[in-house]
């Protein structure tokens, strides 16, 4: 899923050359999961891509700023509950540096940022319901298989789109699951 936030946020916005990954040390899974694949992803597509890391609210805007310096410069939002909850700030920064962001939870997209591609969070409860109901019935924990997740969406604002200057390709549009507009 992670290489994938590449190849979007370079189909999105064409001109990015460089990349940062926004996450906070503190609360998002090991970096090291994500980055090989990002950074494959991100030398195939001519993408320079680096760590930015926040150990704080108050150094969010840091980077944006830093990203805004350098023309052709995106942000990808590593899957971590310090981005999360943080959303707003974020997009408003996102918006107000005019800086192309991708997401990884659907919310994002539908608040105001550009795109979003994740595993839908809802499909994840269910099966975990699942799985709550086998343990409960007896079945032990390390026997039951690993489950990766089945179902992704993709969403694009196109309204955030336009006021960065975008212009979504056809055949983008067509892979959204939703296009906000």
């Amino acid at each position: 899923m992670s290489s994938k936030w590449v190849e979007l946020l370079k189909e999105i916005a064409p001109r990015t050359v460089r990349a940062g990954v926004l996450f906070n040390p503190a609360t998002a899974p090991p970096l090291q999961f994500t980055m090989r694949a990002i950074e494959t992803a991100a030398s195939s597509l001519g993408v320079e891509v680096s760590a930015a890391p926040v150990h704080a609210k108050e150094e969010i805007e840091g980077v944006f700023a830093a990203q805004a310096r350098n023309p052709g410069s995106g942000l990808i939002m590593a899957p971590d509950i310090f981005i999360a909850t943080n959303r707003d700030l974020i997009i408003e920064l996102a918006a107000r540096y005019s800086v192309p962001a991708i997401y990884f939870l659907p919310f994002f997209a539908k608040a105001g940022g550009l795109i979003s591609y994740g595993d839908d969070p809802f499909e994840q409860w269910r099966l975990a319901a699942g799985y709550i109901d086998r343990i409960l019935k007896g079945e032990k924990p390390a026997d039951l298989p690993l489950q990766a997740p089945q179902k992704f969406e993709l969403i694009i604002n196109l309204k955030t789109a336009k006021a960065l200057g975008l212009t979504v390709p056809p055949q983008l549009l067509a892979r959204a699951d939703e296009v906000i507009e």
